[in-house]
């Protein structure tokens, strides 16, 4: 008797293709115990009309799961669950009861940060002015998939399955060299450059590198909240600087730091730019106090207003500068690829430390990257998005002022976000919760400032996953619940 179709089904949430889901179903199902060797799959015809997809989904799917030998086929008696198909665990369950007081066992705990927390299903709501979330109305998702299948090809199999340890995919490397750094002013050799997992991995990298209990590192208020948790779990000591229209207010340094953070393209959050004059006296201030500076770079694609300022990288006669950039922002935020540049000693202890926790980035990853950058497809996507970018940006400017919402720093250069003031006595965390019931997202100011009595009337608005048309009637949400 053949196992009955209505055992199938598949949820409305599942990803991927139609014949990739039901080989899932079907590989689960085995896996889990429910369906046993010899037994017979019901057939394409009425498993297809079940599920309501054609019959040659399920023929494709049968034969694949037929080539991994979950299953078997008979002549034309059909597909049955194959003898040599995996076999679950045949362990017996026994109850459990955890009596171990984690309390005292937890040697140092990483949680309770003030990390900002996106819902997961953010997509569904209709106004989501959070920050770098992909678009895919403008991702070239086509020509990505050519460039991963590219990379699958087998005159790039060992840069698909080497095991890199200490080195990097040299295409990539290439790229980051030749071209994305060129850009910013900056020349490097290929062993001052580190591919990392995203900008924040690389900021983890640089912290425990460069900091211990005994090192102070000064960091801007507001700031990255991410980057707070990351120096807090350093252990070193962190001086809070105000930033103002200019950025981090070089003056301001403490004169006994060893670690400057900051955000000069784009300041996180308020977008504002740091101009020359002041990156010149950073610079300075540097080498009489000698200490080093971390320049994360996270945005620096998205100057669409005008030509971006050059990157204190580029200024940098000292090596005293250590470069973050990535390509998330500008690409999605799952594929987690960014870069550190900096002086040879210091990378060669980042590329060990790395080592030591992830080894390296998948190297399919950094292939297909390379070929998607190479080939020209990153350009043709930044500037597209550039125009985009900068058609919402109008739309925002122009929703604020009939709204009466104030912005409190805005890019001069371009970026993807406002950072907003609400009148004093409005608490942003309540409007977001207010909100969301109306299908707007918005960001909370508060976790972005270092201090406890943060104030609670700022919040950010992004447009990177918000097209032209819904900007108004969003702003209008969201103007309406401020001026409560």
């Amino acid at each position: 008797m053949a196992i009955s179709e209505e055992t199938f089904f598949l949820p409305p949430d599942s990803e991927g293709t139609l014949q990739n889901q039901i080989q899932q179903l079907v590989a689960e199902a085995i896996l889990s115990g429910r369906f046993r060797a010899g037994e017979k799959m019901p057939s394409s015809r009425k498993l297809a009309a079940h599920l309501g997809v054609s019959r040659i989904t399920v023929t494709l799917a049968y034969t694949e799961l037929l080539a991994d030998d979950y299953l078997t086929s008979r002549g034309r008696s059909g597909y049955y669950i194959s003898s040599n198909a995996p076999q679950p665990p045949k362990f017996p369950i026994m109850p459990r009861e955890d009596k171990v007081d984690w309390g005292r066992a937890i040697g140092q705990k990483f949680s309770g940060g003030a990390s900002l927390m996106k819902p997961s299903d953010w997509g569904s709501y209709k106004y989501p002015f959070i920050y770098g979330q992909a678009d895919e109305t403008l991702f070239d998702r086509s020509n990505w998939r050519l460039c991963a299948l590219q990379a699958l090809g087998s005159k790039d199999y060992d840069a698909l399955t080497s095991d890199y340890f200490d080195r990097d995919d040299p295409k990539l490397i290439e790229f980051i060299l030749r071209h994305t750094l060129p850009r910013r002013g900056i020349r490097a050799e290929p062993d001052e450059v580190l591919v990392t997992m995203g900008a924040q991995n690389a900021l983890w990298l640089t912290a425990n590198v460069l900091l211990n209990q005994r090192r102070t590192a000064a960091l801007e208020n507001p700031c990255y909240p991410s980057l707070r948790d990351i120096l807090t779990q350093s252990r070193c000591q962190v001086a809070s600087v105000e930033v103002d229209a200019g950025g981090l207010p070089p003056d301001a340094l403490p004169s006994d730091i060893d670690v400057v953070f900051t955000t000069p393209s784009h300041q996180c959050p308020t977008a504002t730019t740091m101009p020359l004059d002041r990156r010149r006296t950073l610079l300075a201030r540097a080498a009489q106090q000698d200490f080093l500076i971390v320049e994360d770079d996270y945005e620096f694609e998205m100057s669409f207003l005008k030509a971006p300022s050059p990157a204190l990288k580029s200024l940098d006669r000292d090596g005293r500068v250590i470069y973050v950039g990535s390509f998330s922002k500008s690409l999605f935020p799952g594929l987690r690829l960014g870069y550190l540049v900096g002086s040879k000693p210091f990378i060669r202890e980042a590329r060990a430390l790395r080592s030591t926790v992830l080894r390296h980035p998948p190297g399919h990853i950094q292939r297909t990257a390379a070929y998607f950058l190479s080939l020209g497809h990153y350009d043709a996507l930044i500037r597209r998005m550039g125009t985009e970018f900068h058609a919402r940006r109008l739309a925002m400017e122009e929703a604020f002022a009939q709204n009466g919402l104030t912005v409190a720093g805005q890019g001069a250069f371009g970026g993807s976000s406002f950072w907003m003031r609400a009148p004093a006595h409005v608490d942003t965390e309540d409007v977001a919760e207010r909100l969301r019931s109306k299908g707007v997202l918005i960001e909370p100011g508060r976790p972005f400032f270092t201090q406890q009595d943060a104030p609670k009337n700022y919040y950010r608005l992004a447009y990177s996953s918000l097209p032209v048309r819904k900007i108004a009637e969003g702003v209008a949400h969201i103007a309406s619940e401020m001026h409560l």
